[in-house]
């Protein structure tokens, strides 16, 4: 589920829709959870689709650690690319803002941890990256990491709409974590191994 103050809306020809703040956002808030309706898809199951589904899945998922298939079931599926992303996802199913989004500011991830299947040239924001690769998170988990830890200090401080989707051992998980008692898992931990399923699929 995506964070209550958000809209939708149409950004550009060239990216179509976003998820864009209707108020301020602080750094270390919450921005979405992965909650009950949203649908998990294997690779069997999406193969084994007509092929409108398959081009839908495509288009509008993302793949855990599993190689499984996740389409948000709200506005979250719209939420756009930015190798500068104001949003990053966390080793326990939710992203945080890394910084502070103002309204009327998209939400943005890097879909370099998304696990892509195949590379893409994103848009020119005049950064060093210029092409998605799926295995960037191998690359960059470090980066992201540090990043994430500089607010985490923040979540039990900022109002976070979106907690009653955690469940209390997760959020008992985070204060611990906060406080220093336990460490943060990387996001390292989201990475999937396709060539492990191949190797399945395809065994030598």
């Amino acid at each position: 589920m995506i964070h209550p103050d958000t809209e939708l809306r149409f950004i550009s020809n060239e990216i179509g829709y976003g998820v864009v703040a209707t108020k301020f956002i602080p750094a270390g808030t919450i921005t979405w959870v992965l909650d009950k309706l949203d649908r998990e898809f294997t690779p069997l199951e999406l193969q084994q689709m007509e092929p409108i589904y398959q081009t839908i899945l495509d288009t509008y998922t993302f793949r855990n650690n599993k190689g499984n298939y996740i389409l948000c079931w709200d506005n979250g599926r719209y939420v756009n690319h930015s190798f500068n992303s104001n949003c990053l996802t966390t080793a326990y199913d939710f992203e945080i803002a890394v910084r502070d989004i103002q309204p009327g500011e998209q939400l943005t991830d890097d879909y370099g941890y998304l696990n892509i299947p195949l590379p893409f040239r994103a848009a020119d924001e005049g950064t060093r990256r210029k092409i998605v690769y799926p295995n960037d998170l191998l690359k960059y988990y470090k980066v992201w990491d540090n990043k994430i830890k500089k607010v985490l200090g923040n979540i039990t401080k900022q109002q976070q709409p979106l907690r009653p989707l955690l469940n209390g051992g997760l959020w008992n998980k985070i204060e611990a974590i906060t406080a220093g008692k336990e460490p943060m898992d990387s996001i390292l931990t989201n990475f999937y191994d396709a060539s492990q399923l191949e190797s399945i699929v395809n065994p030598v």
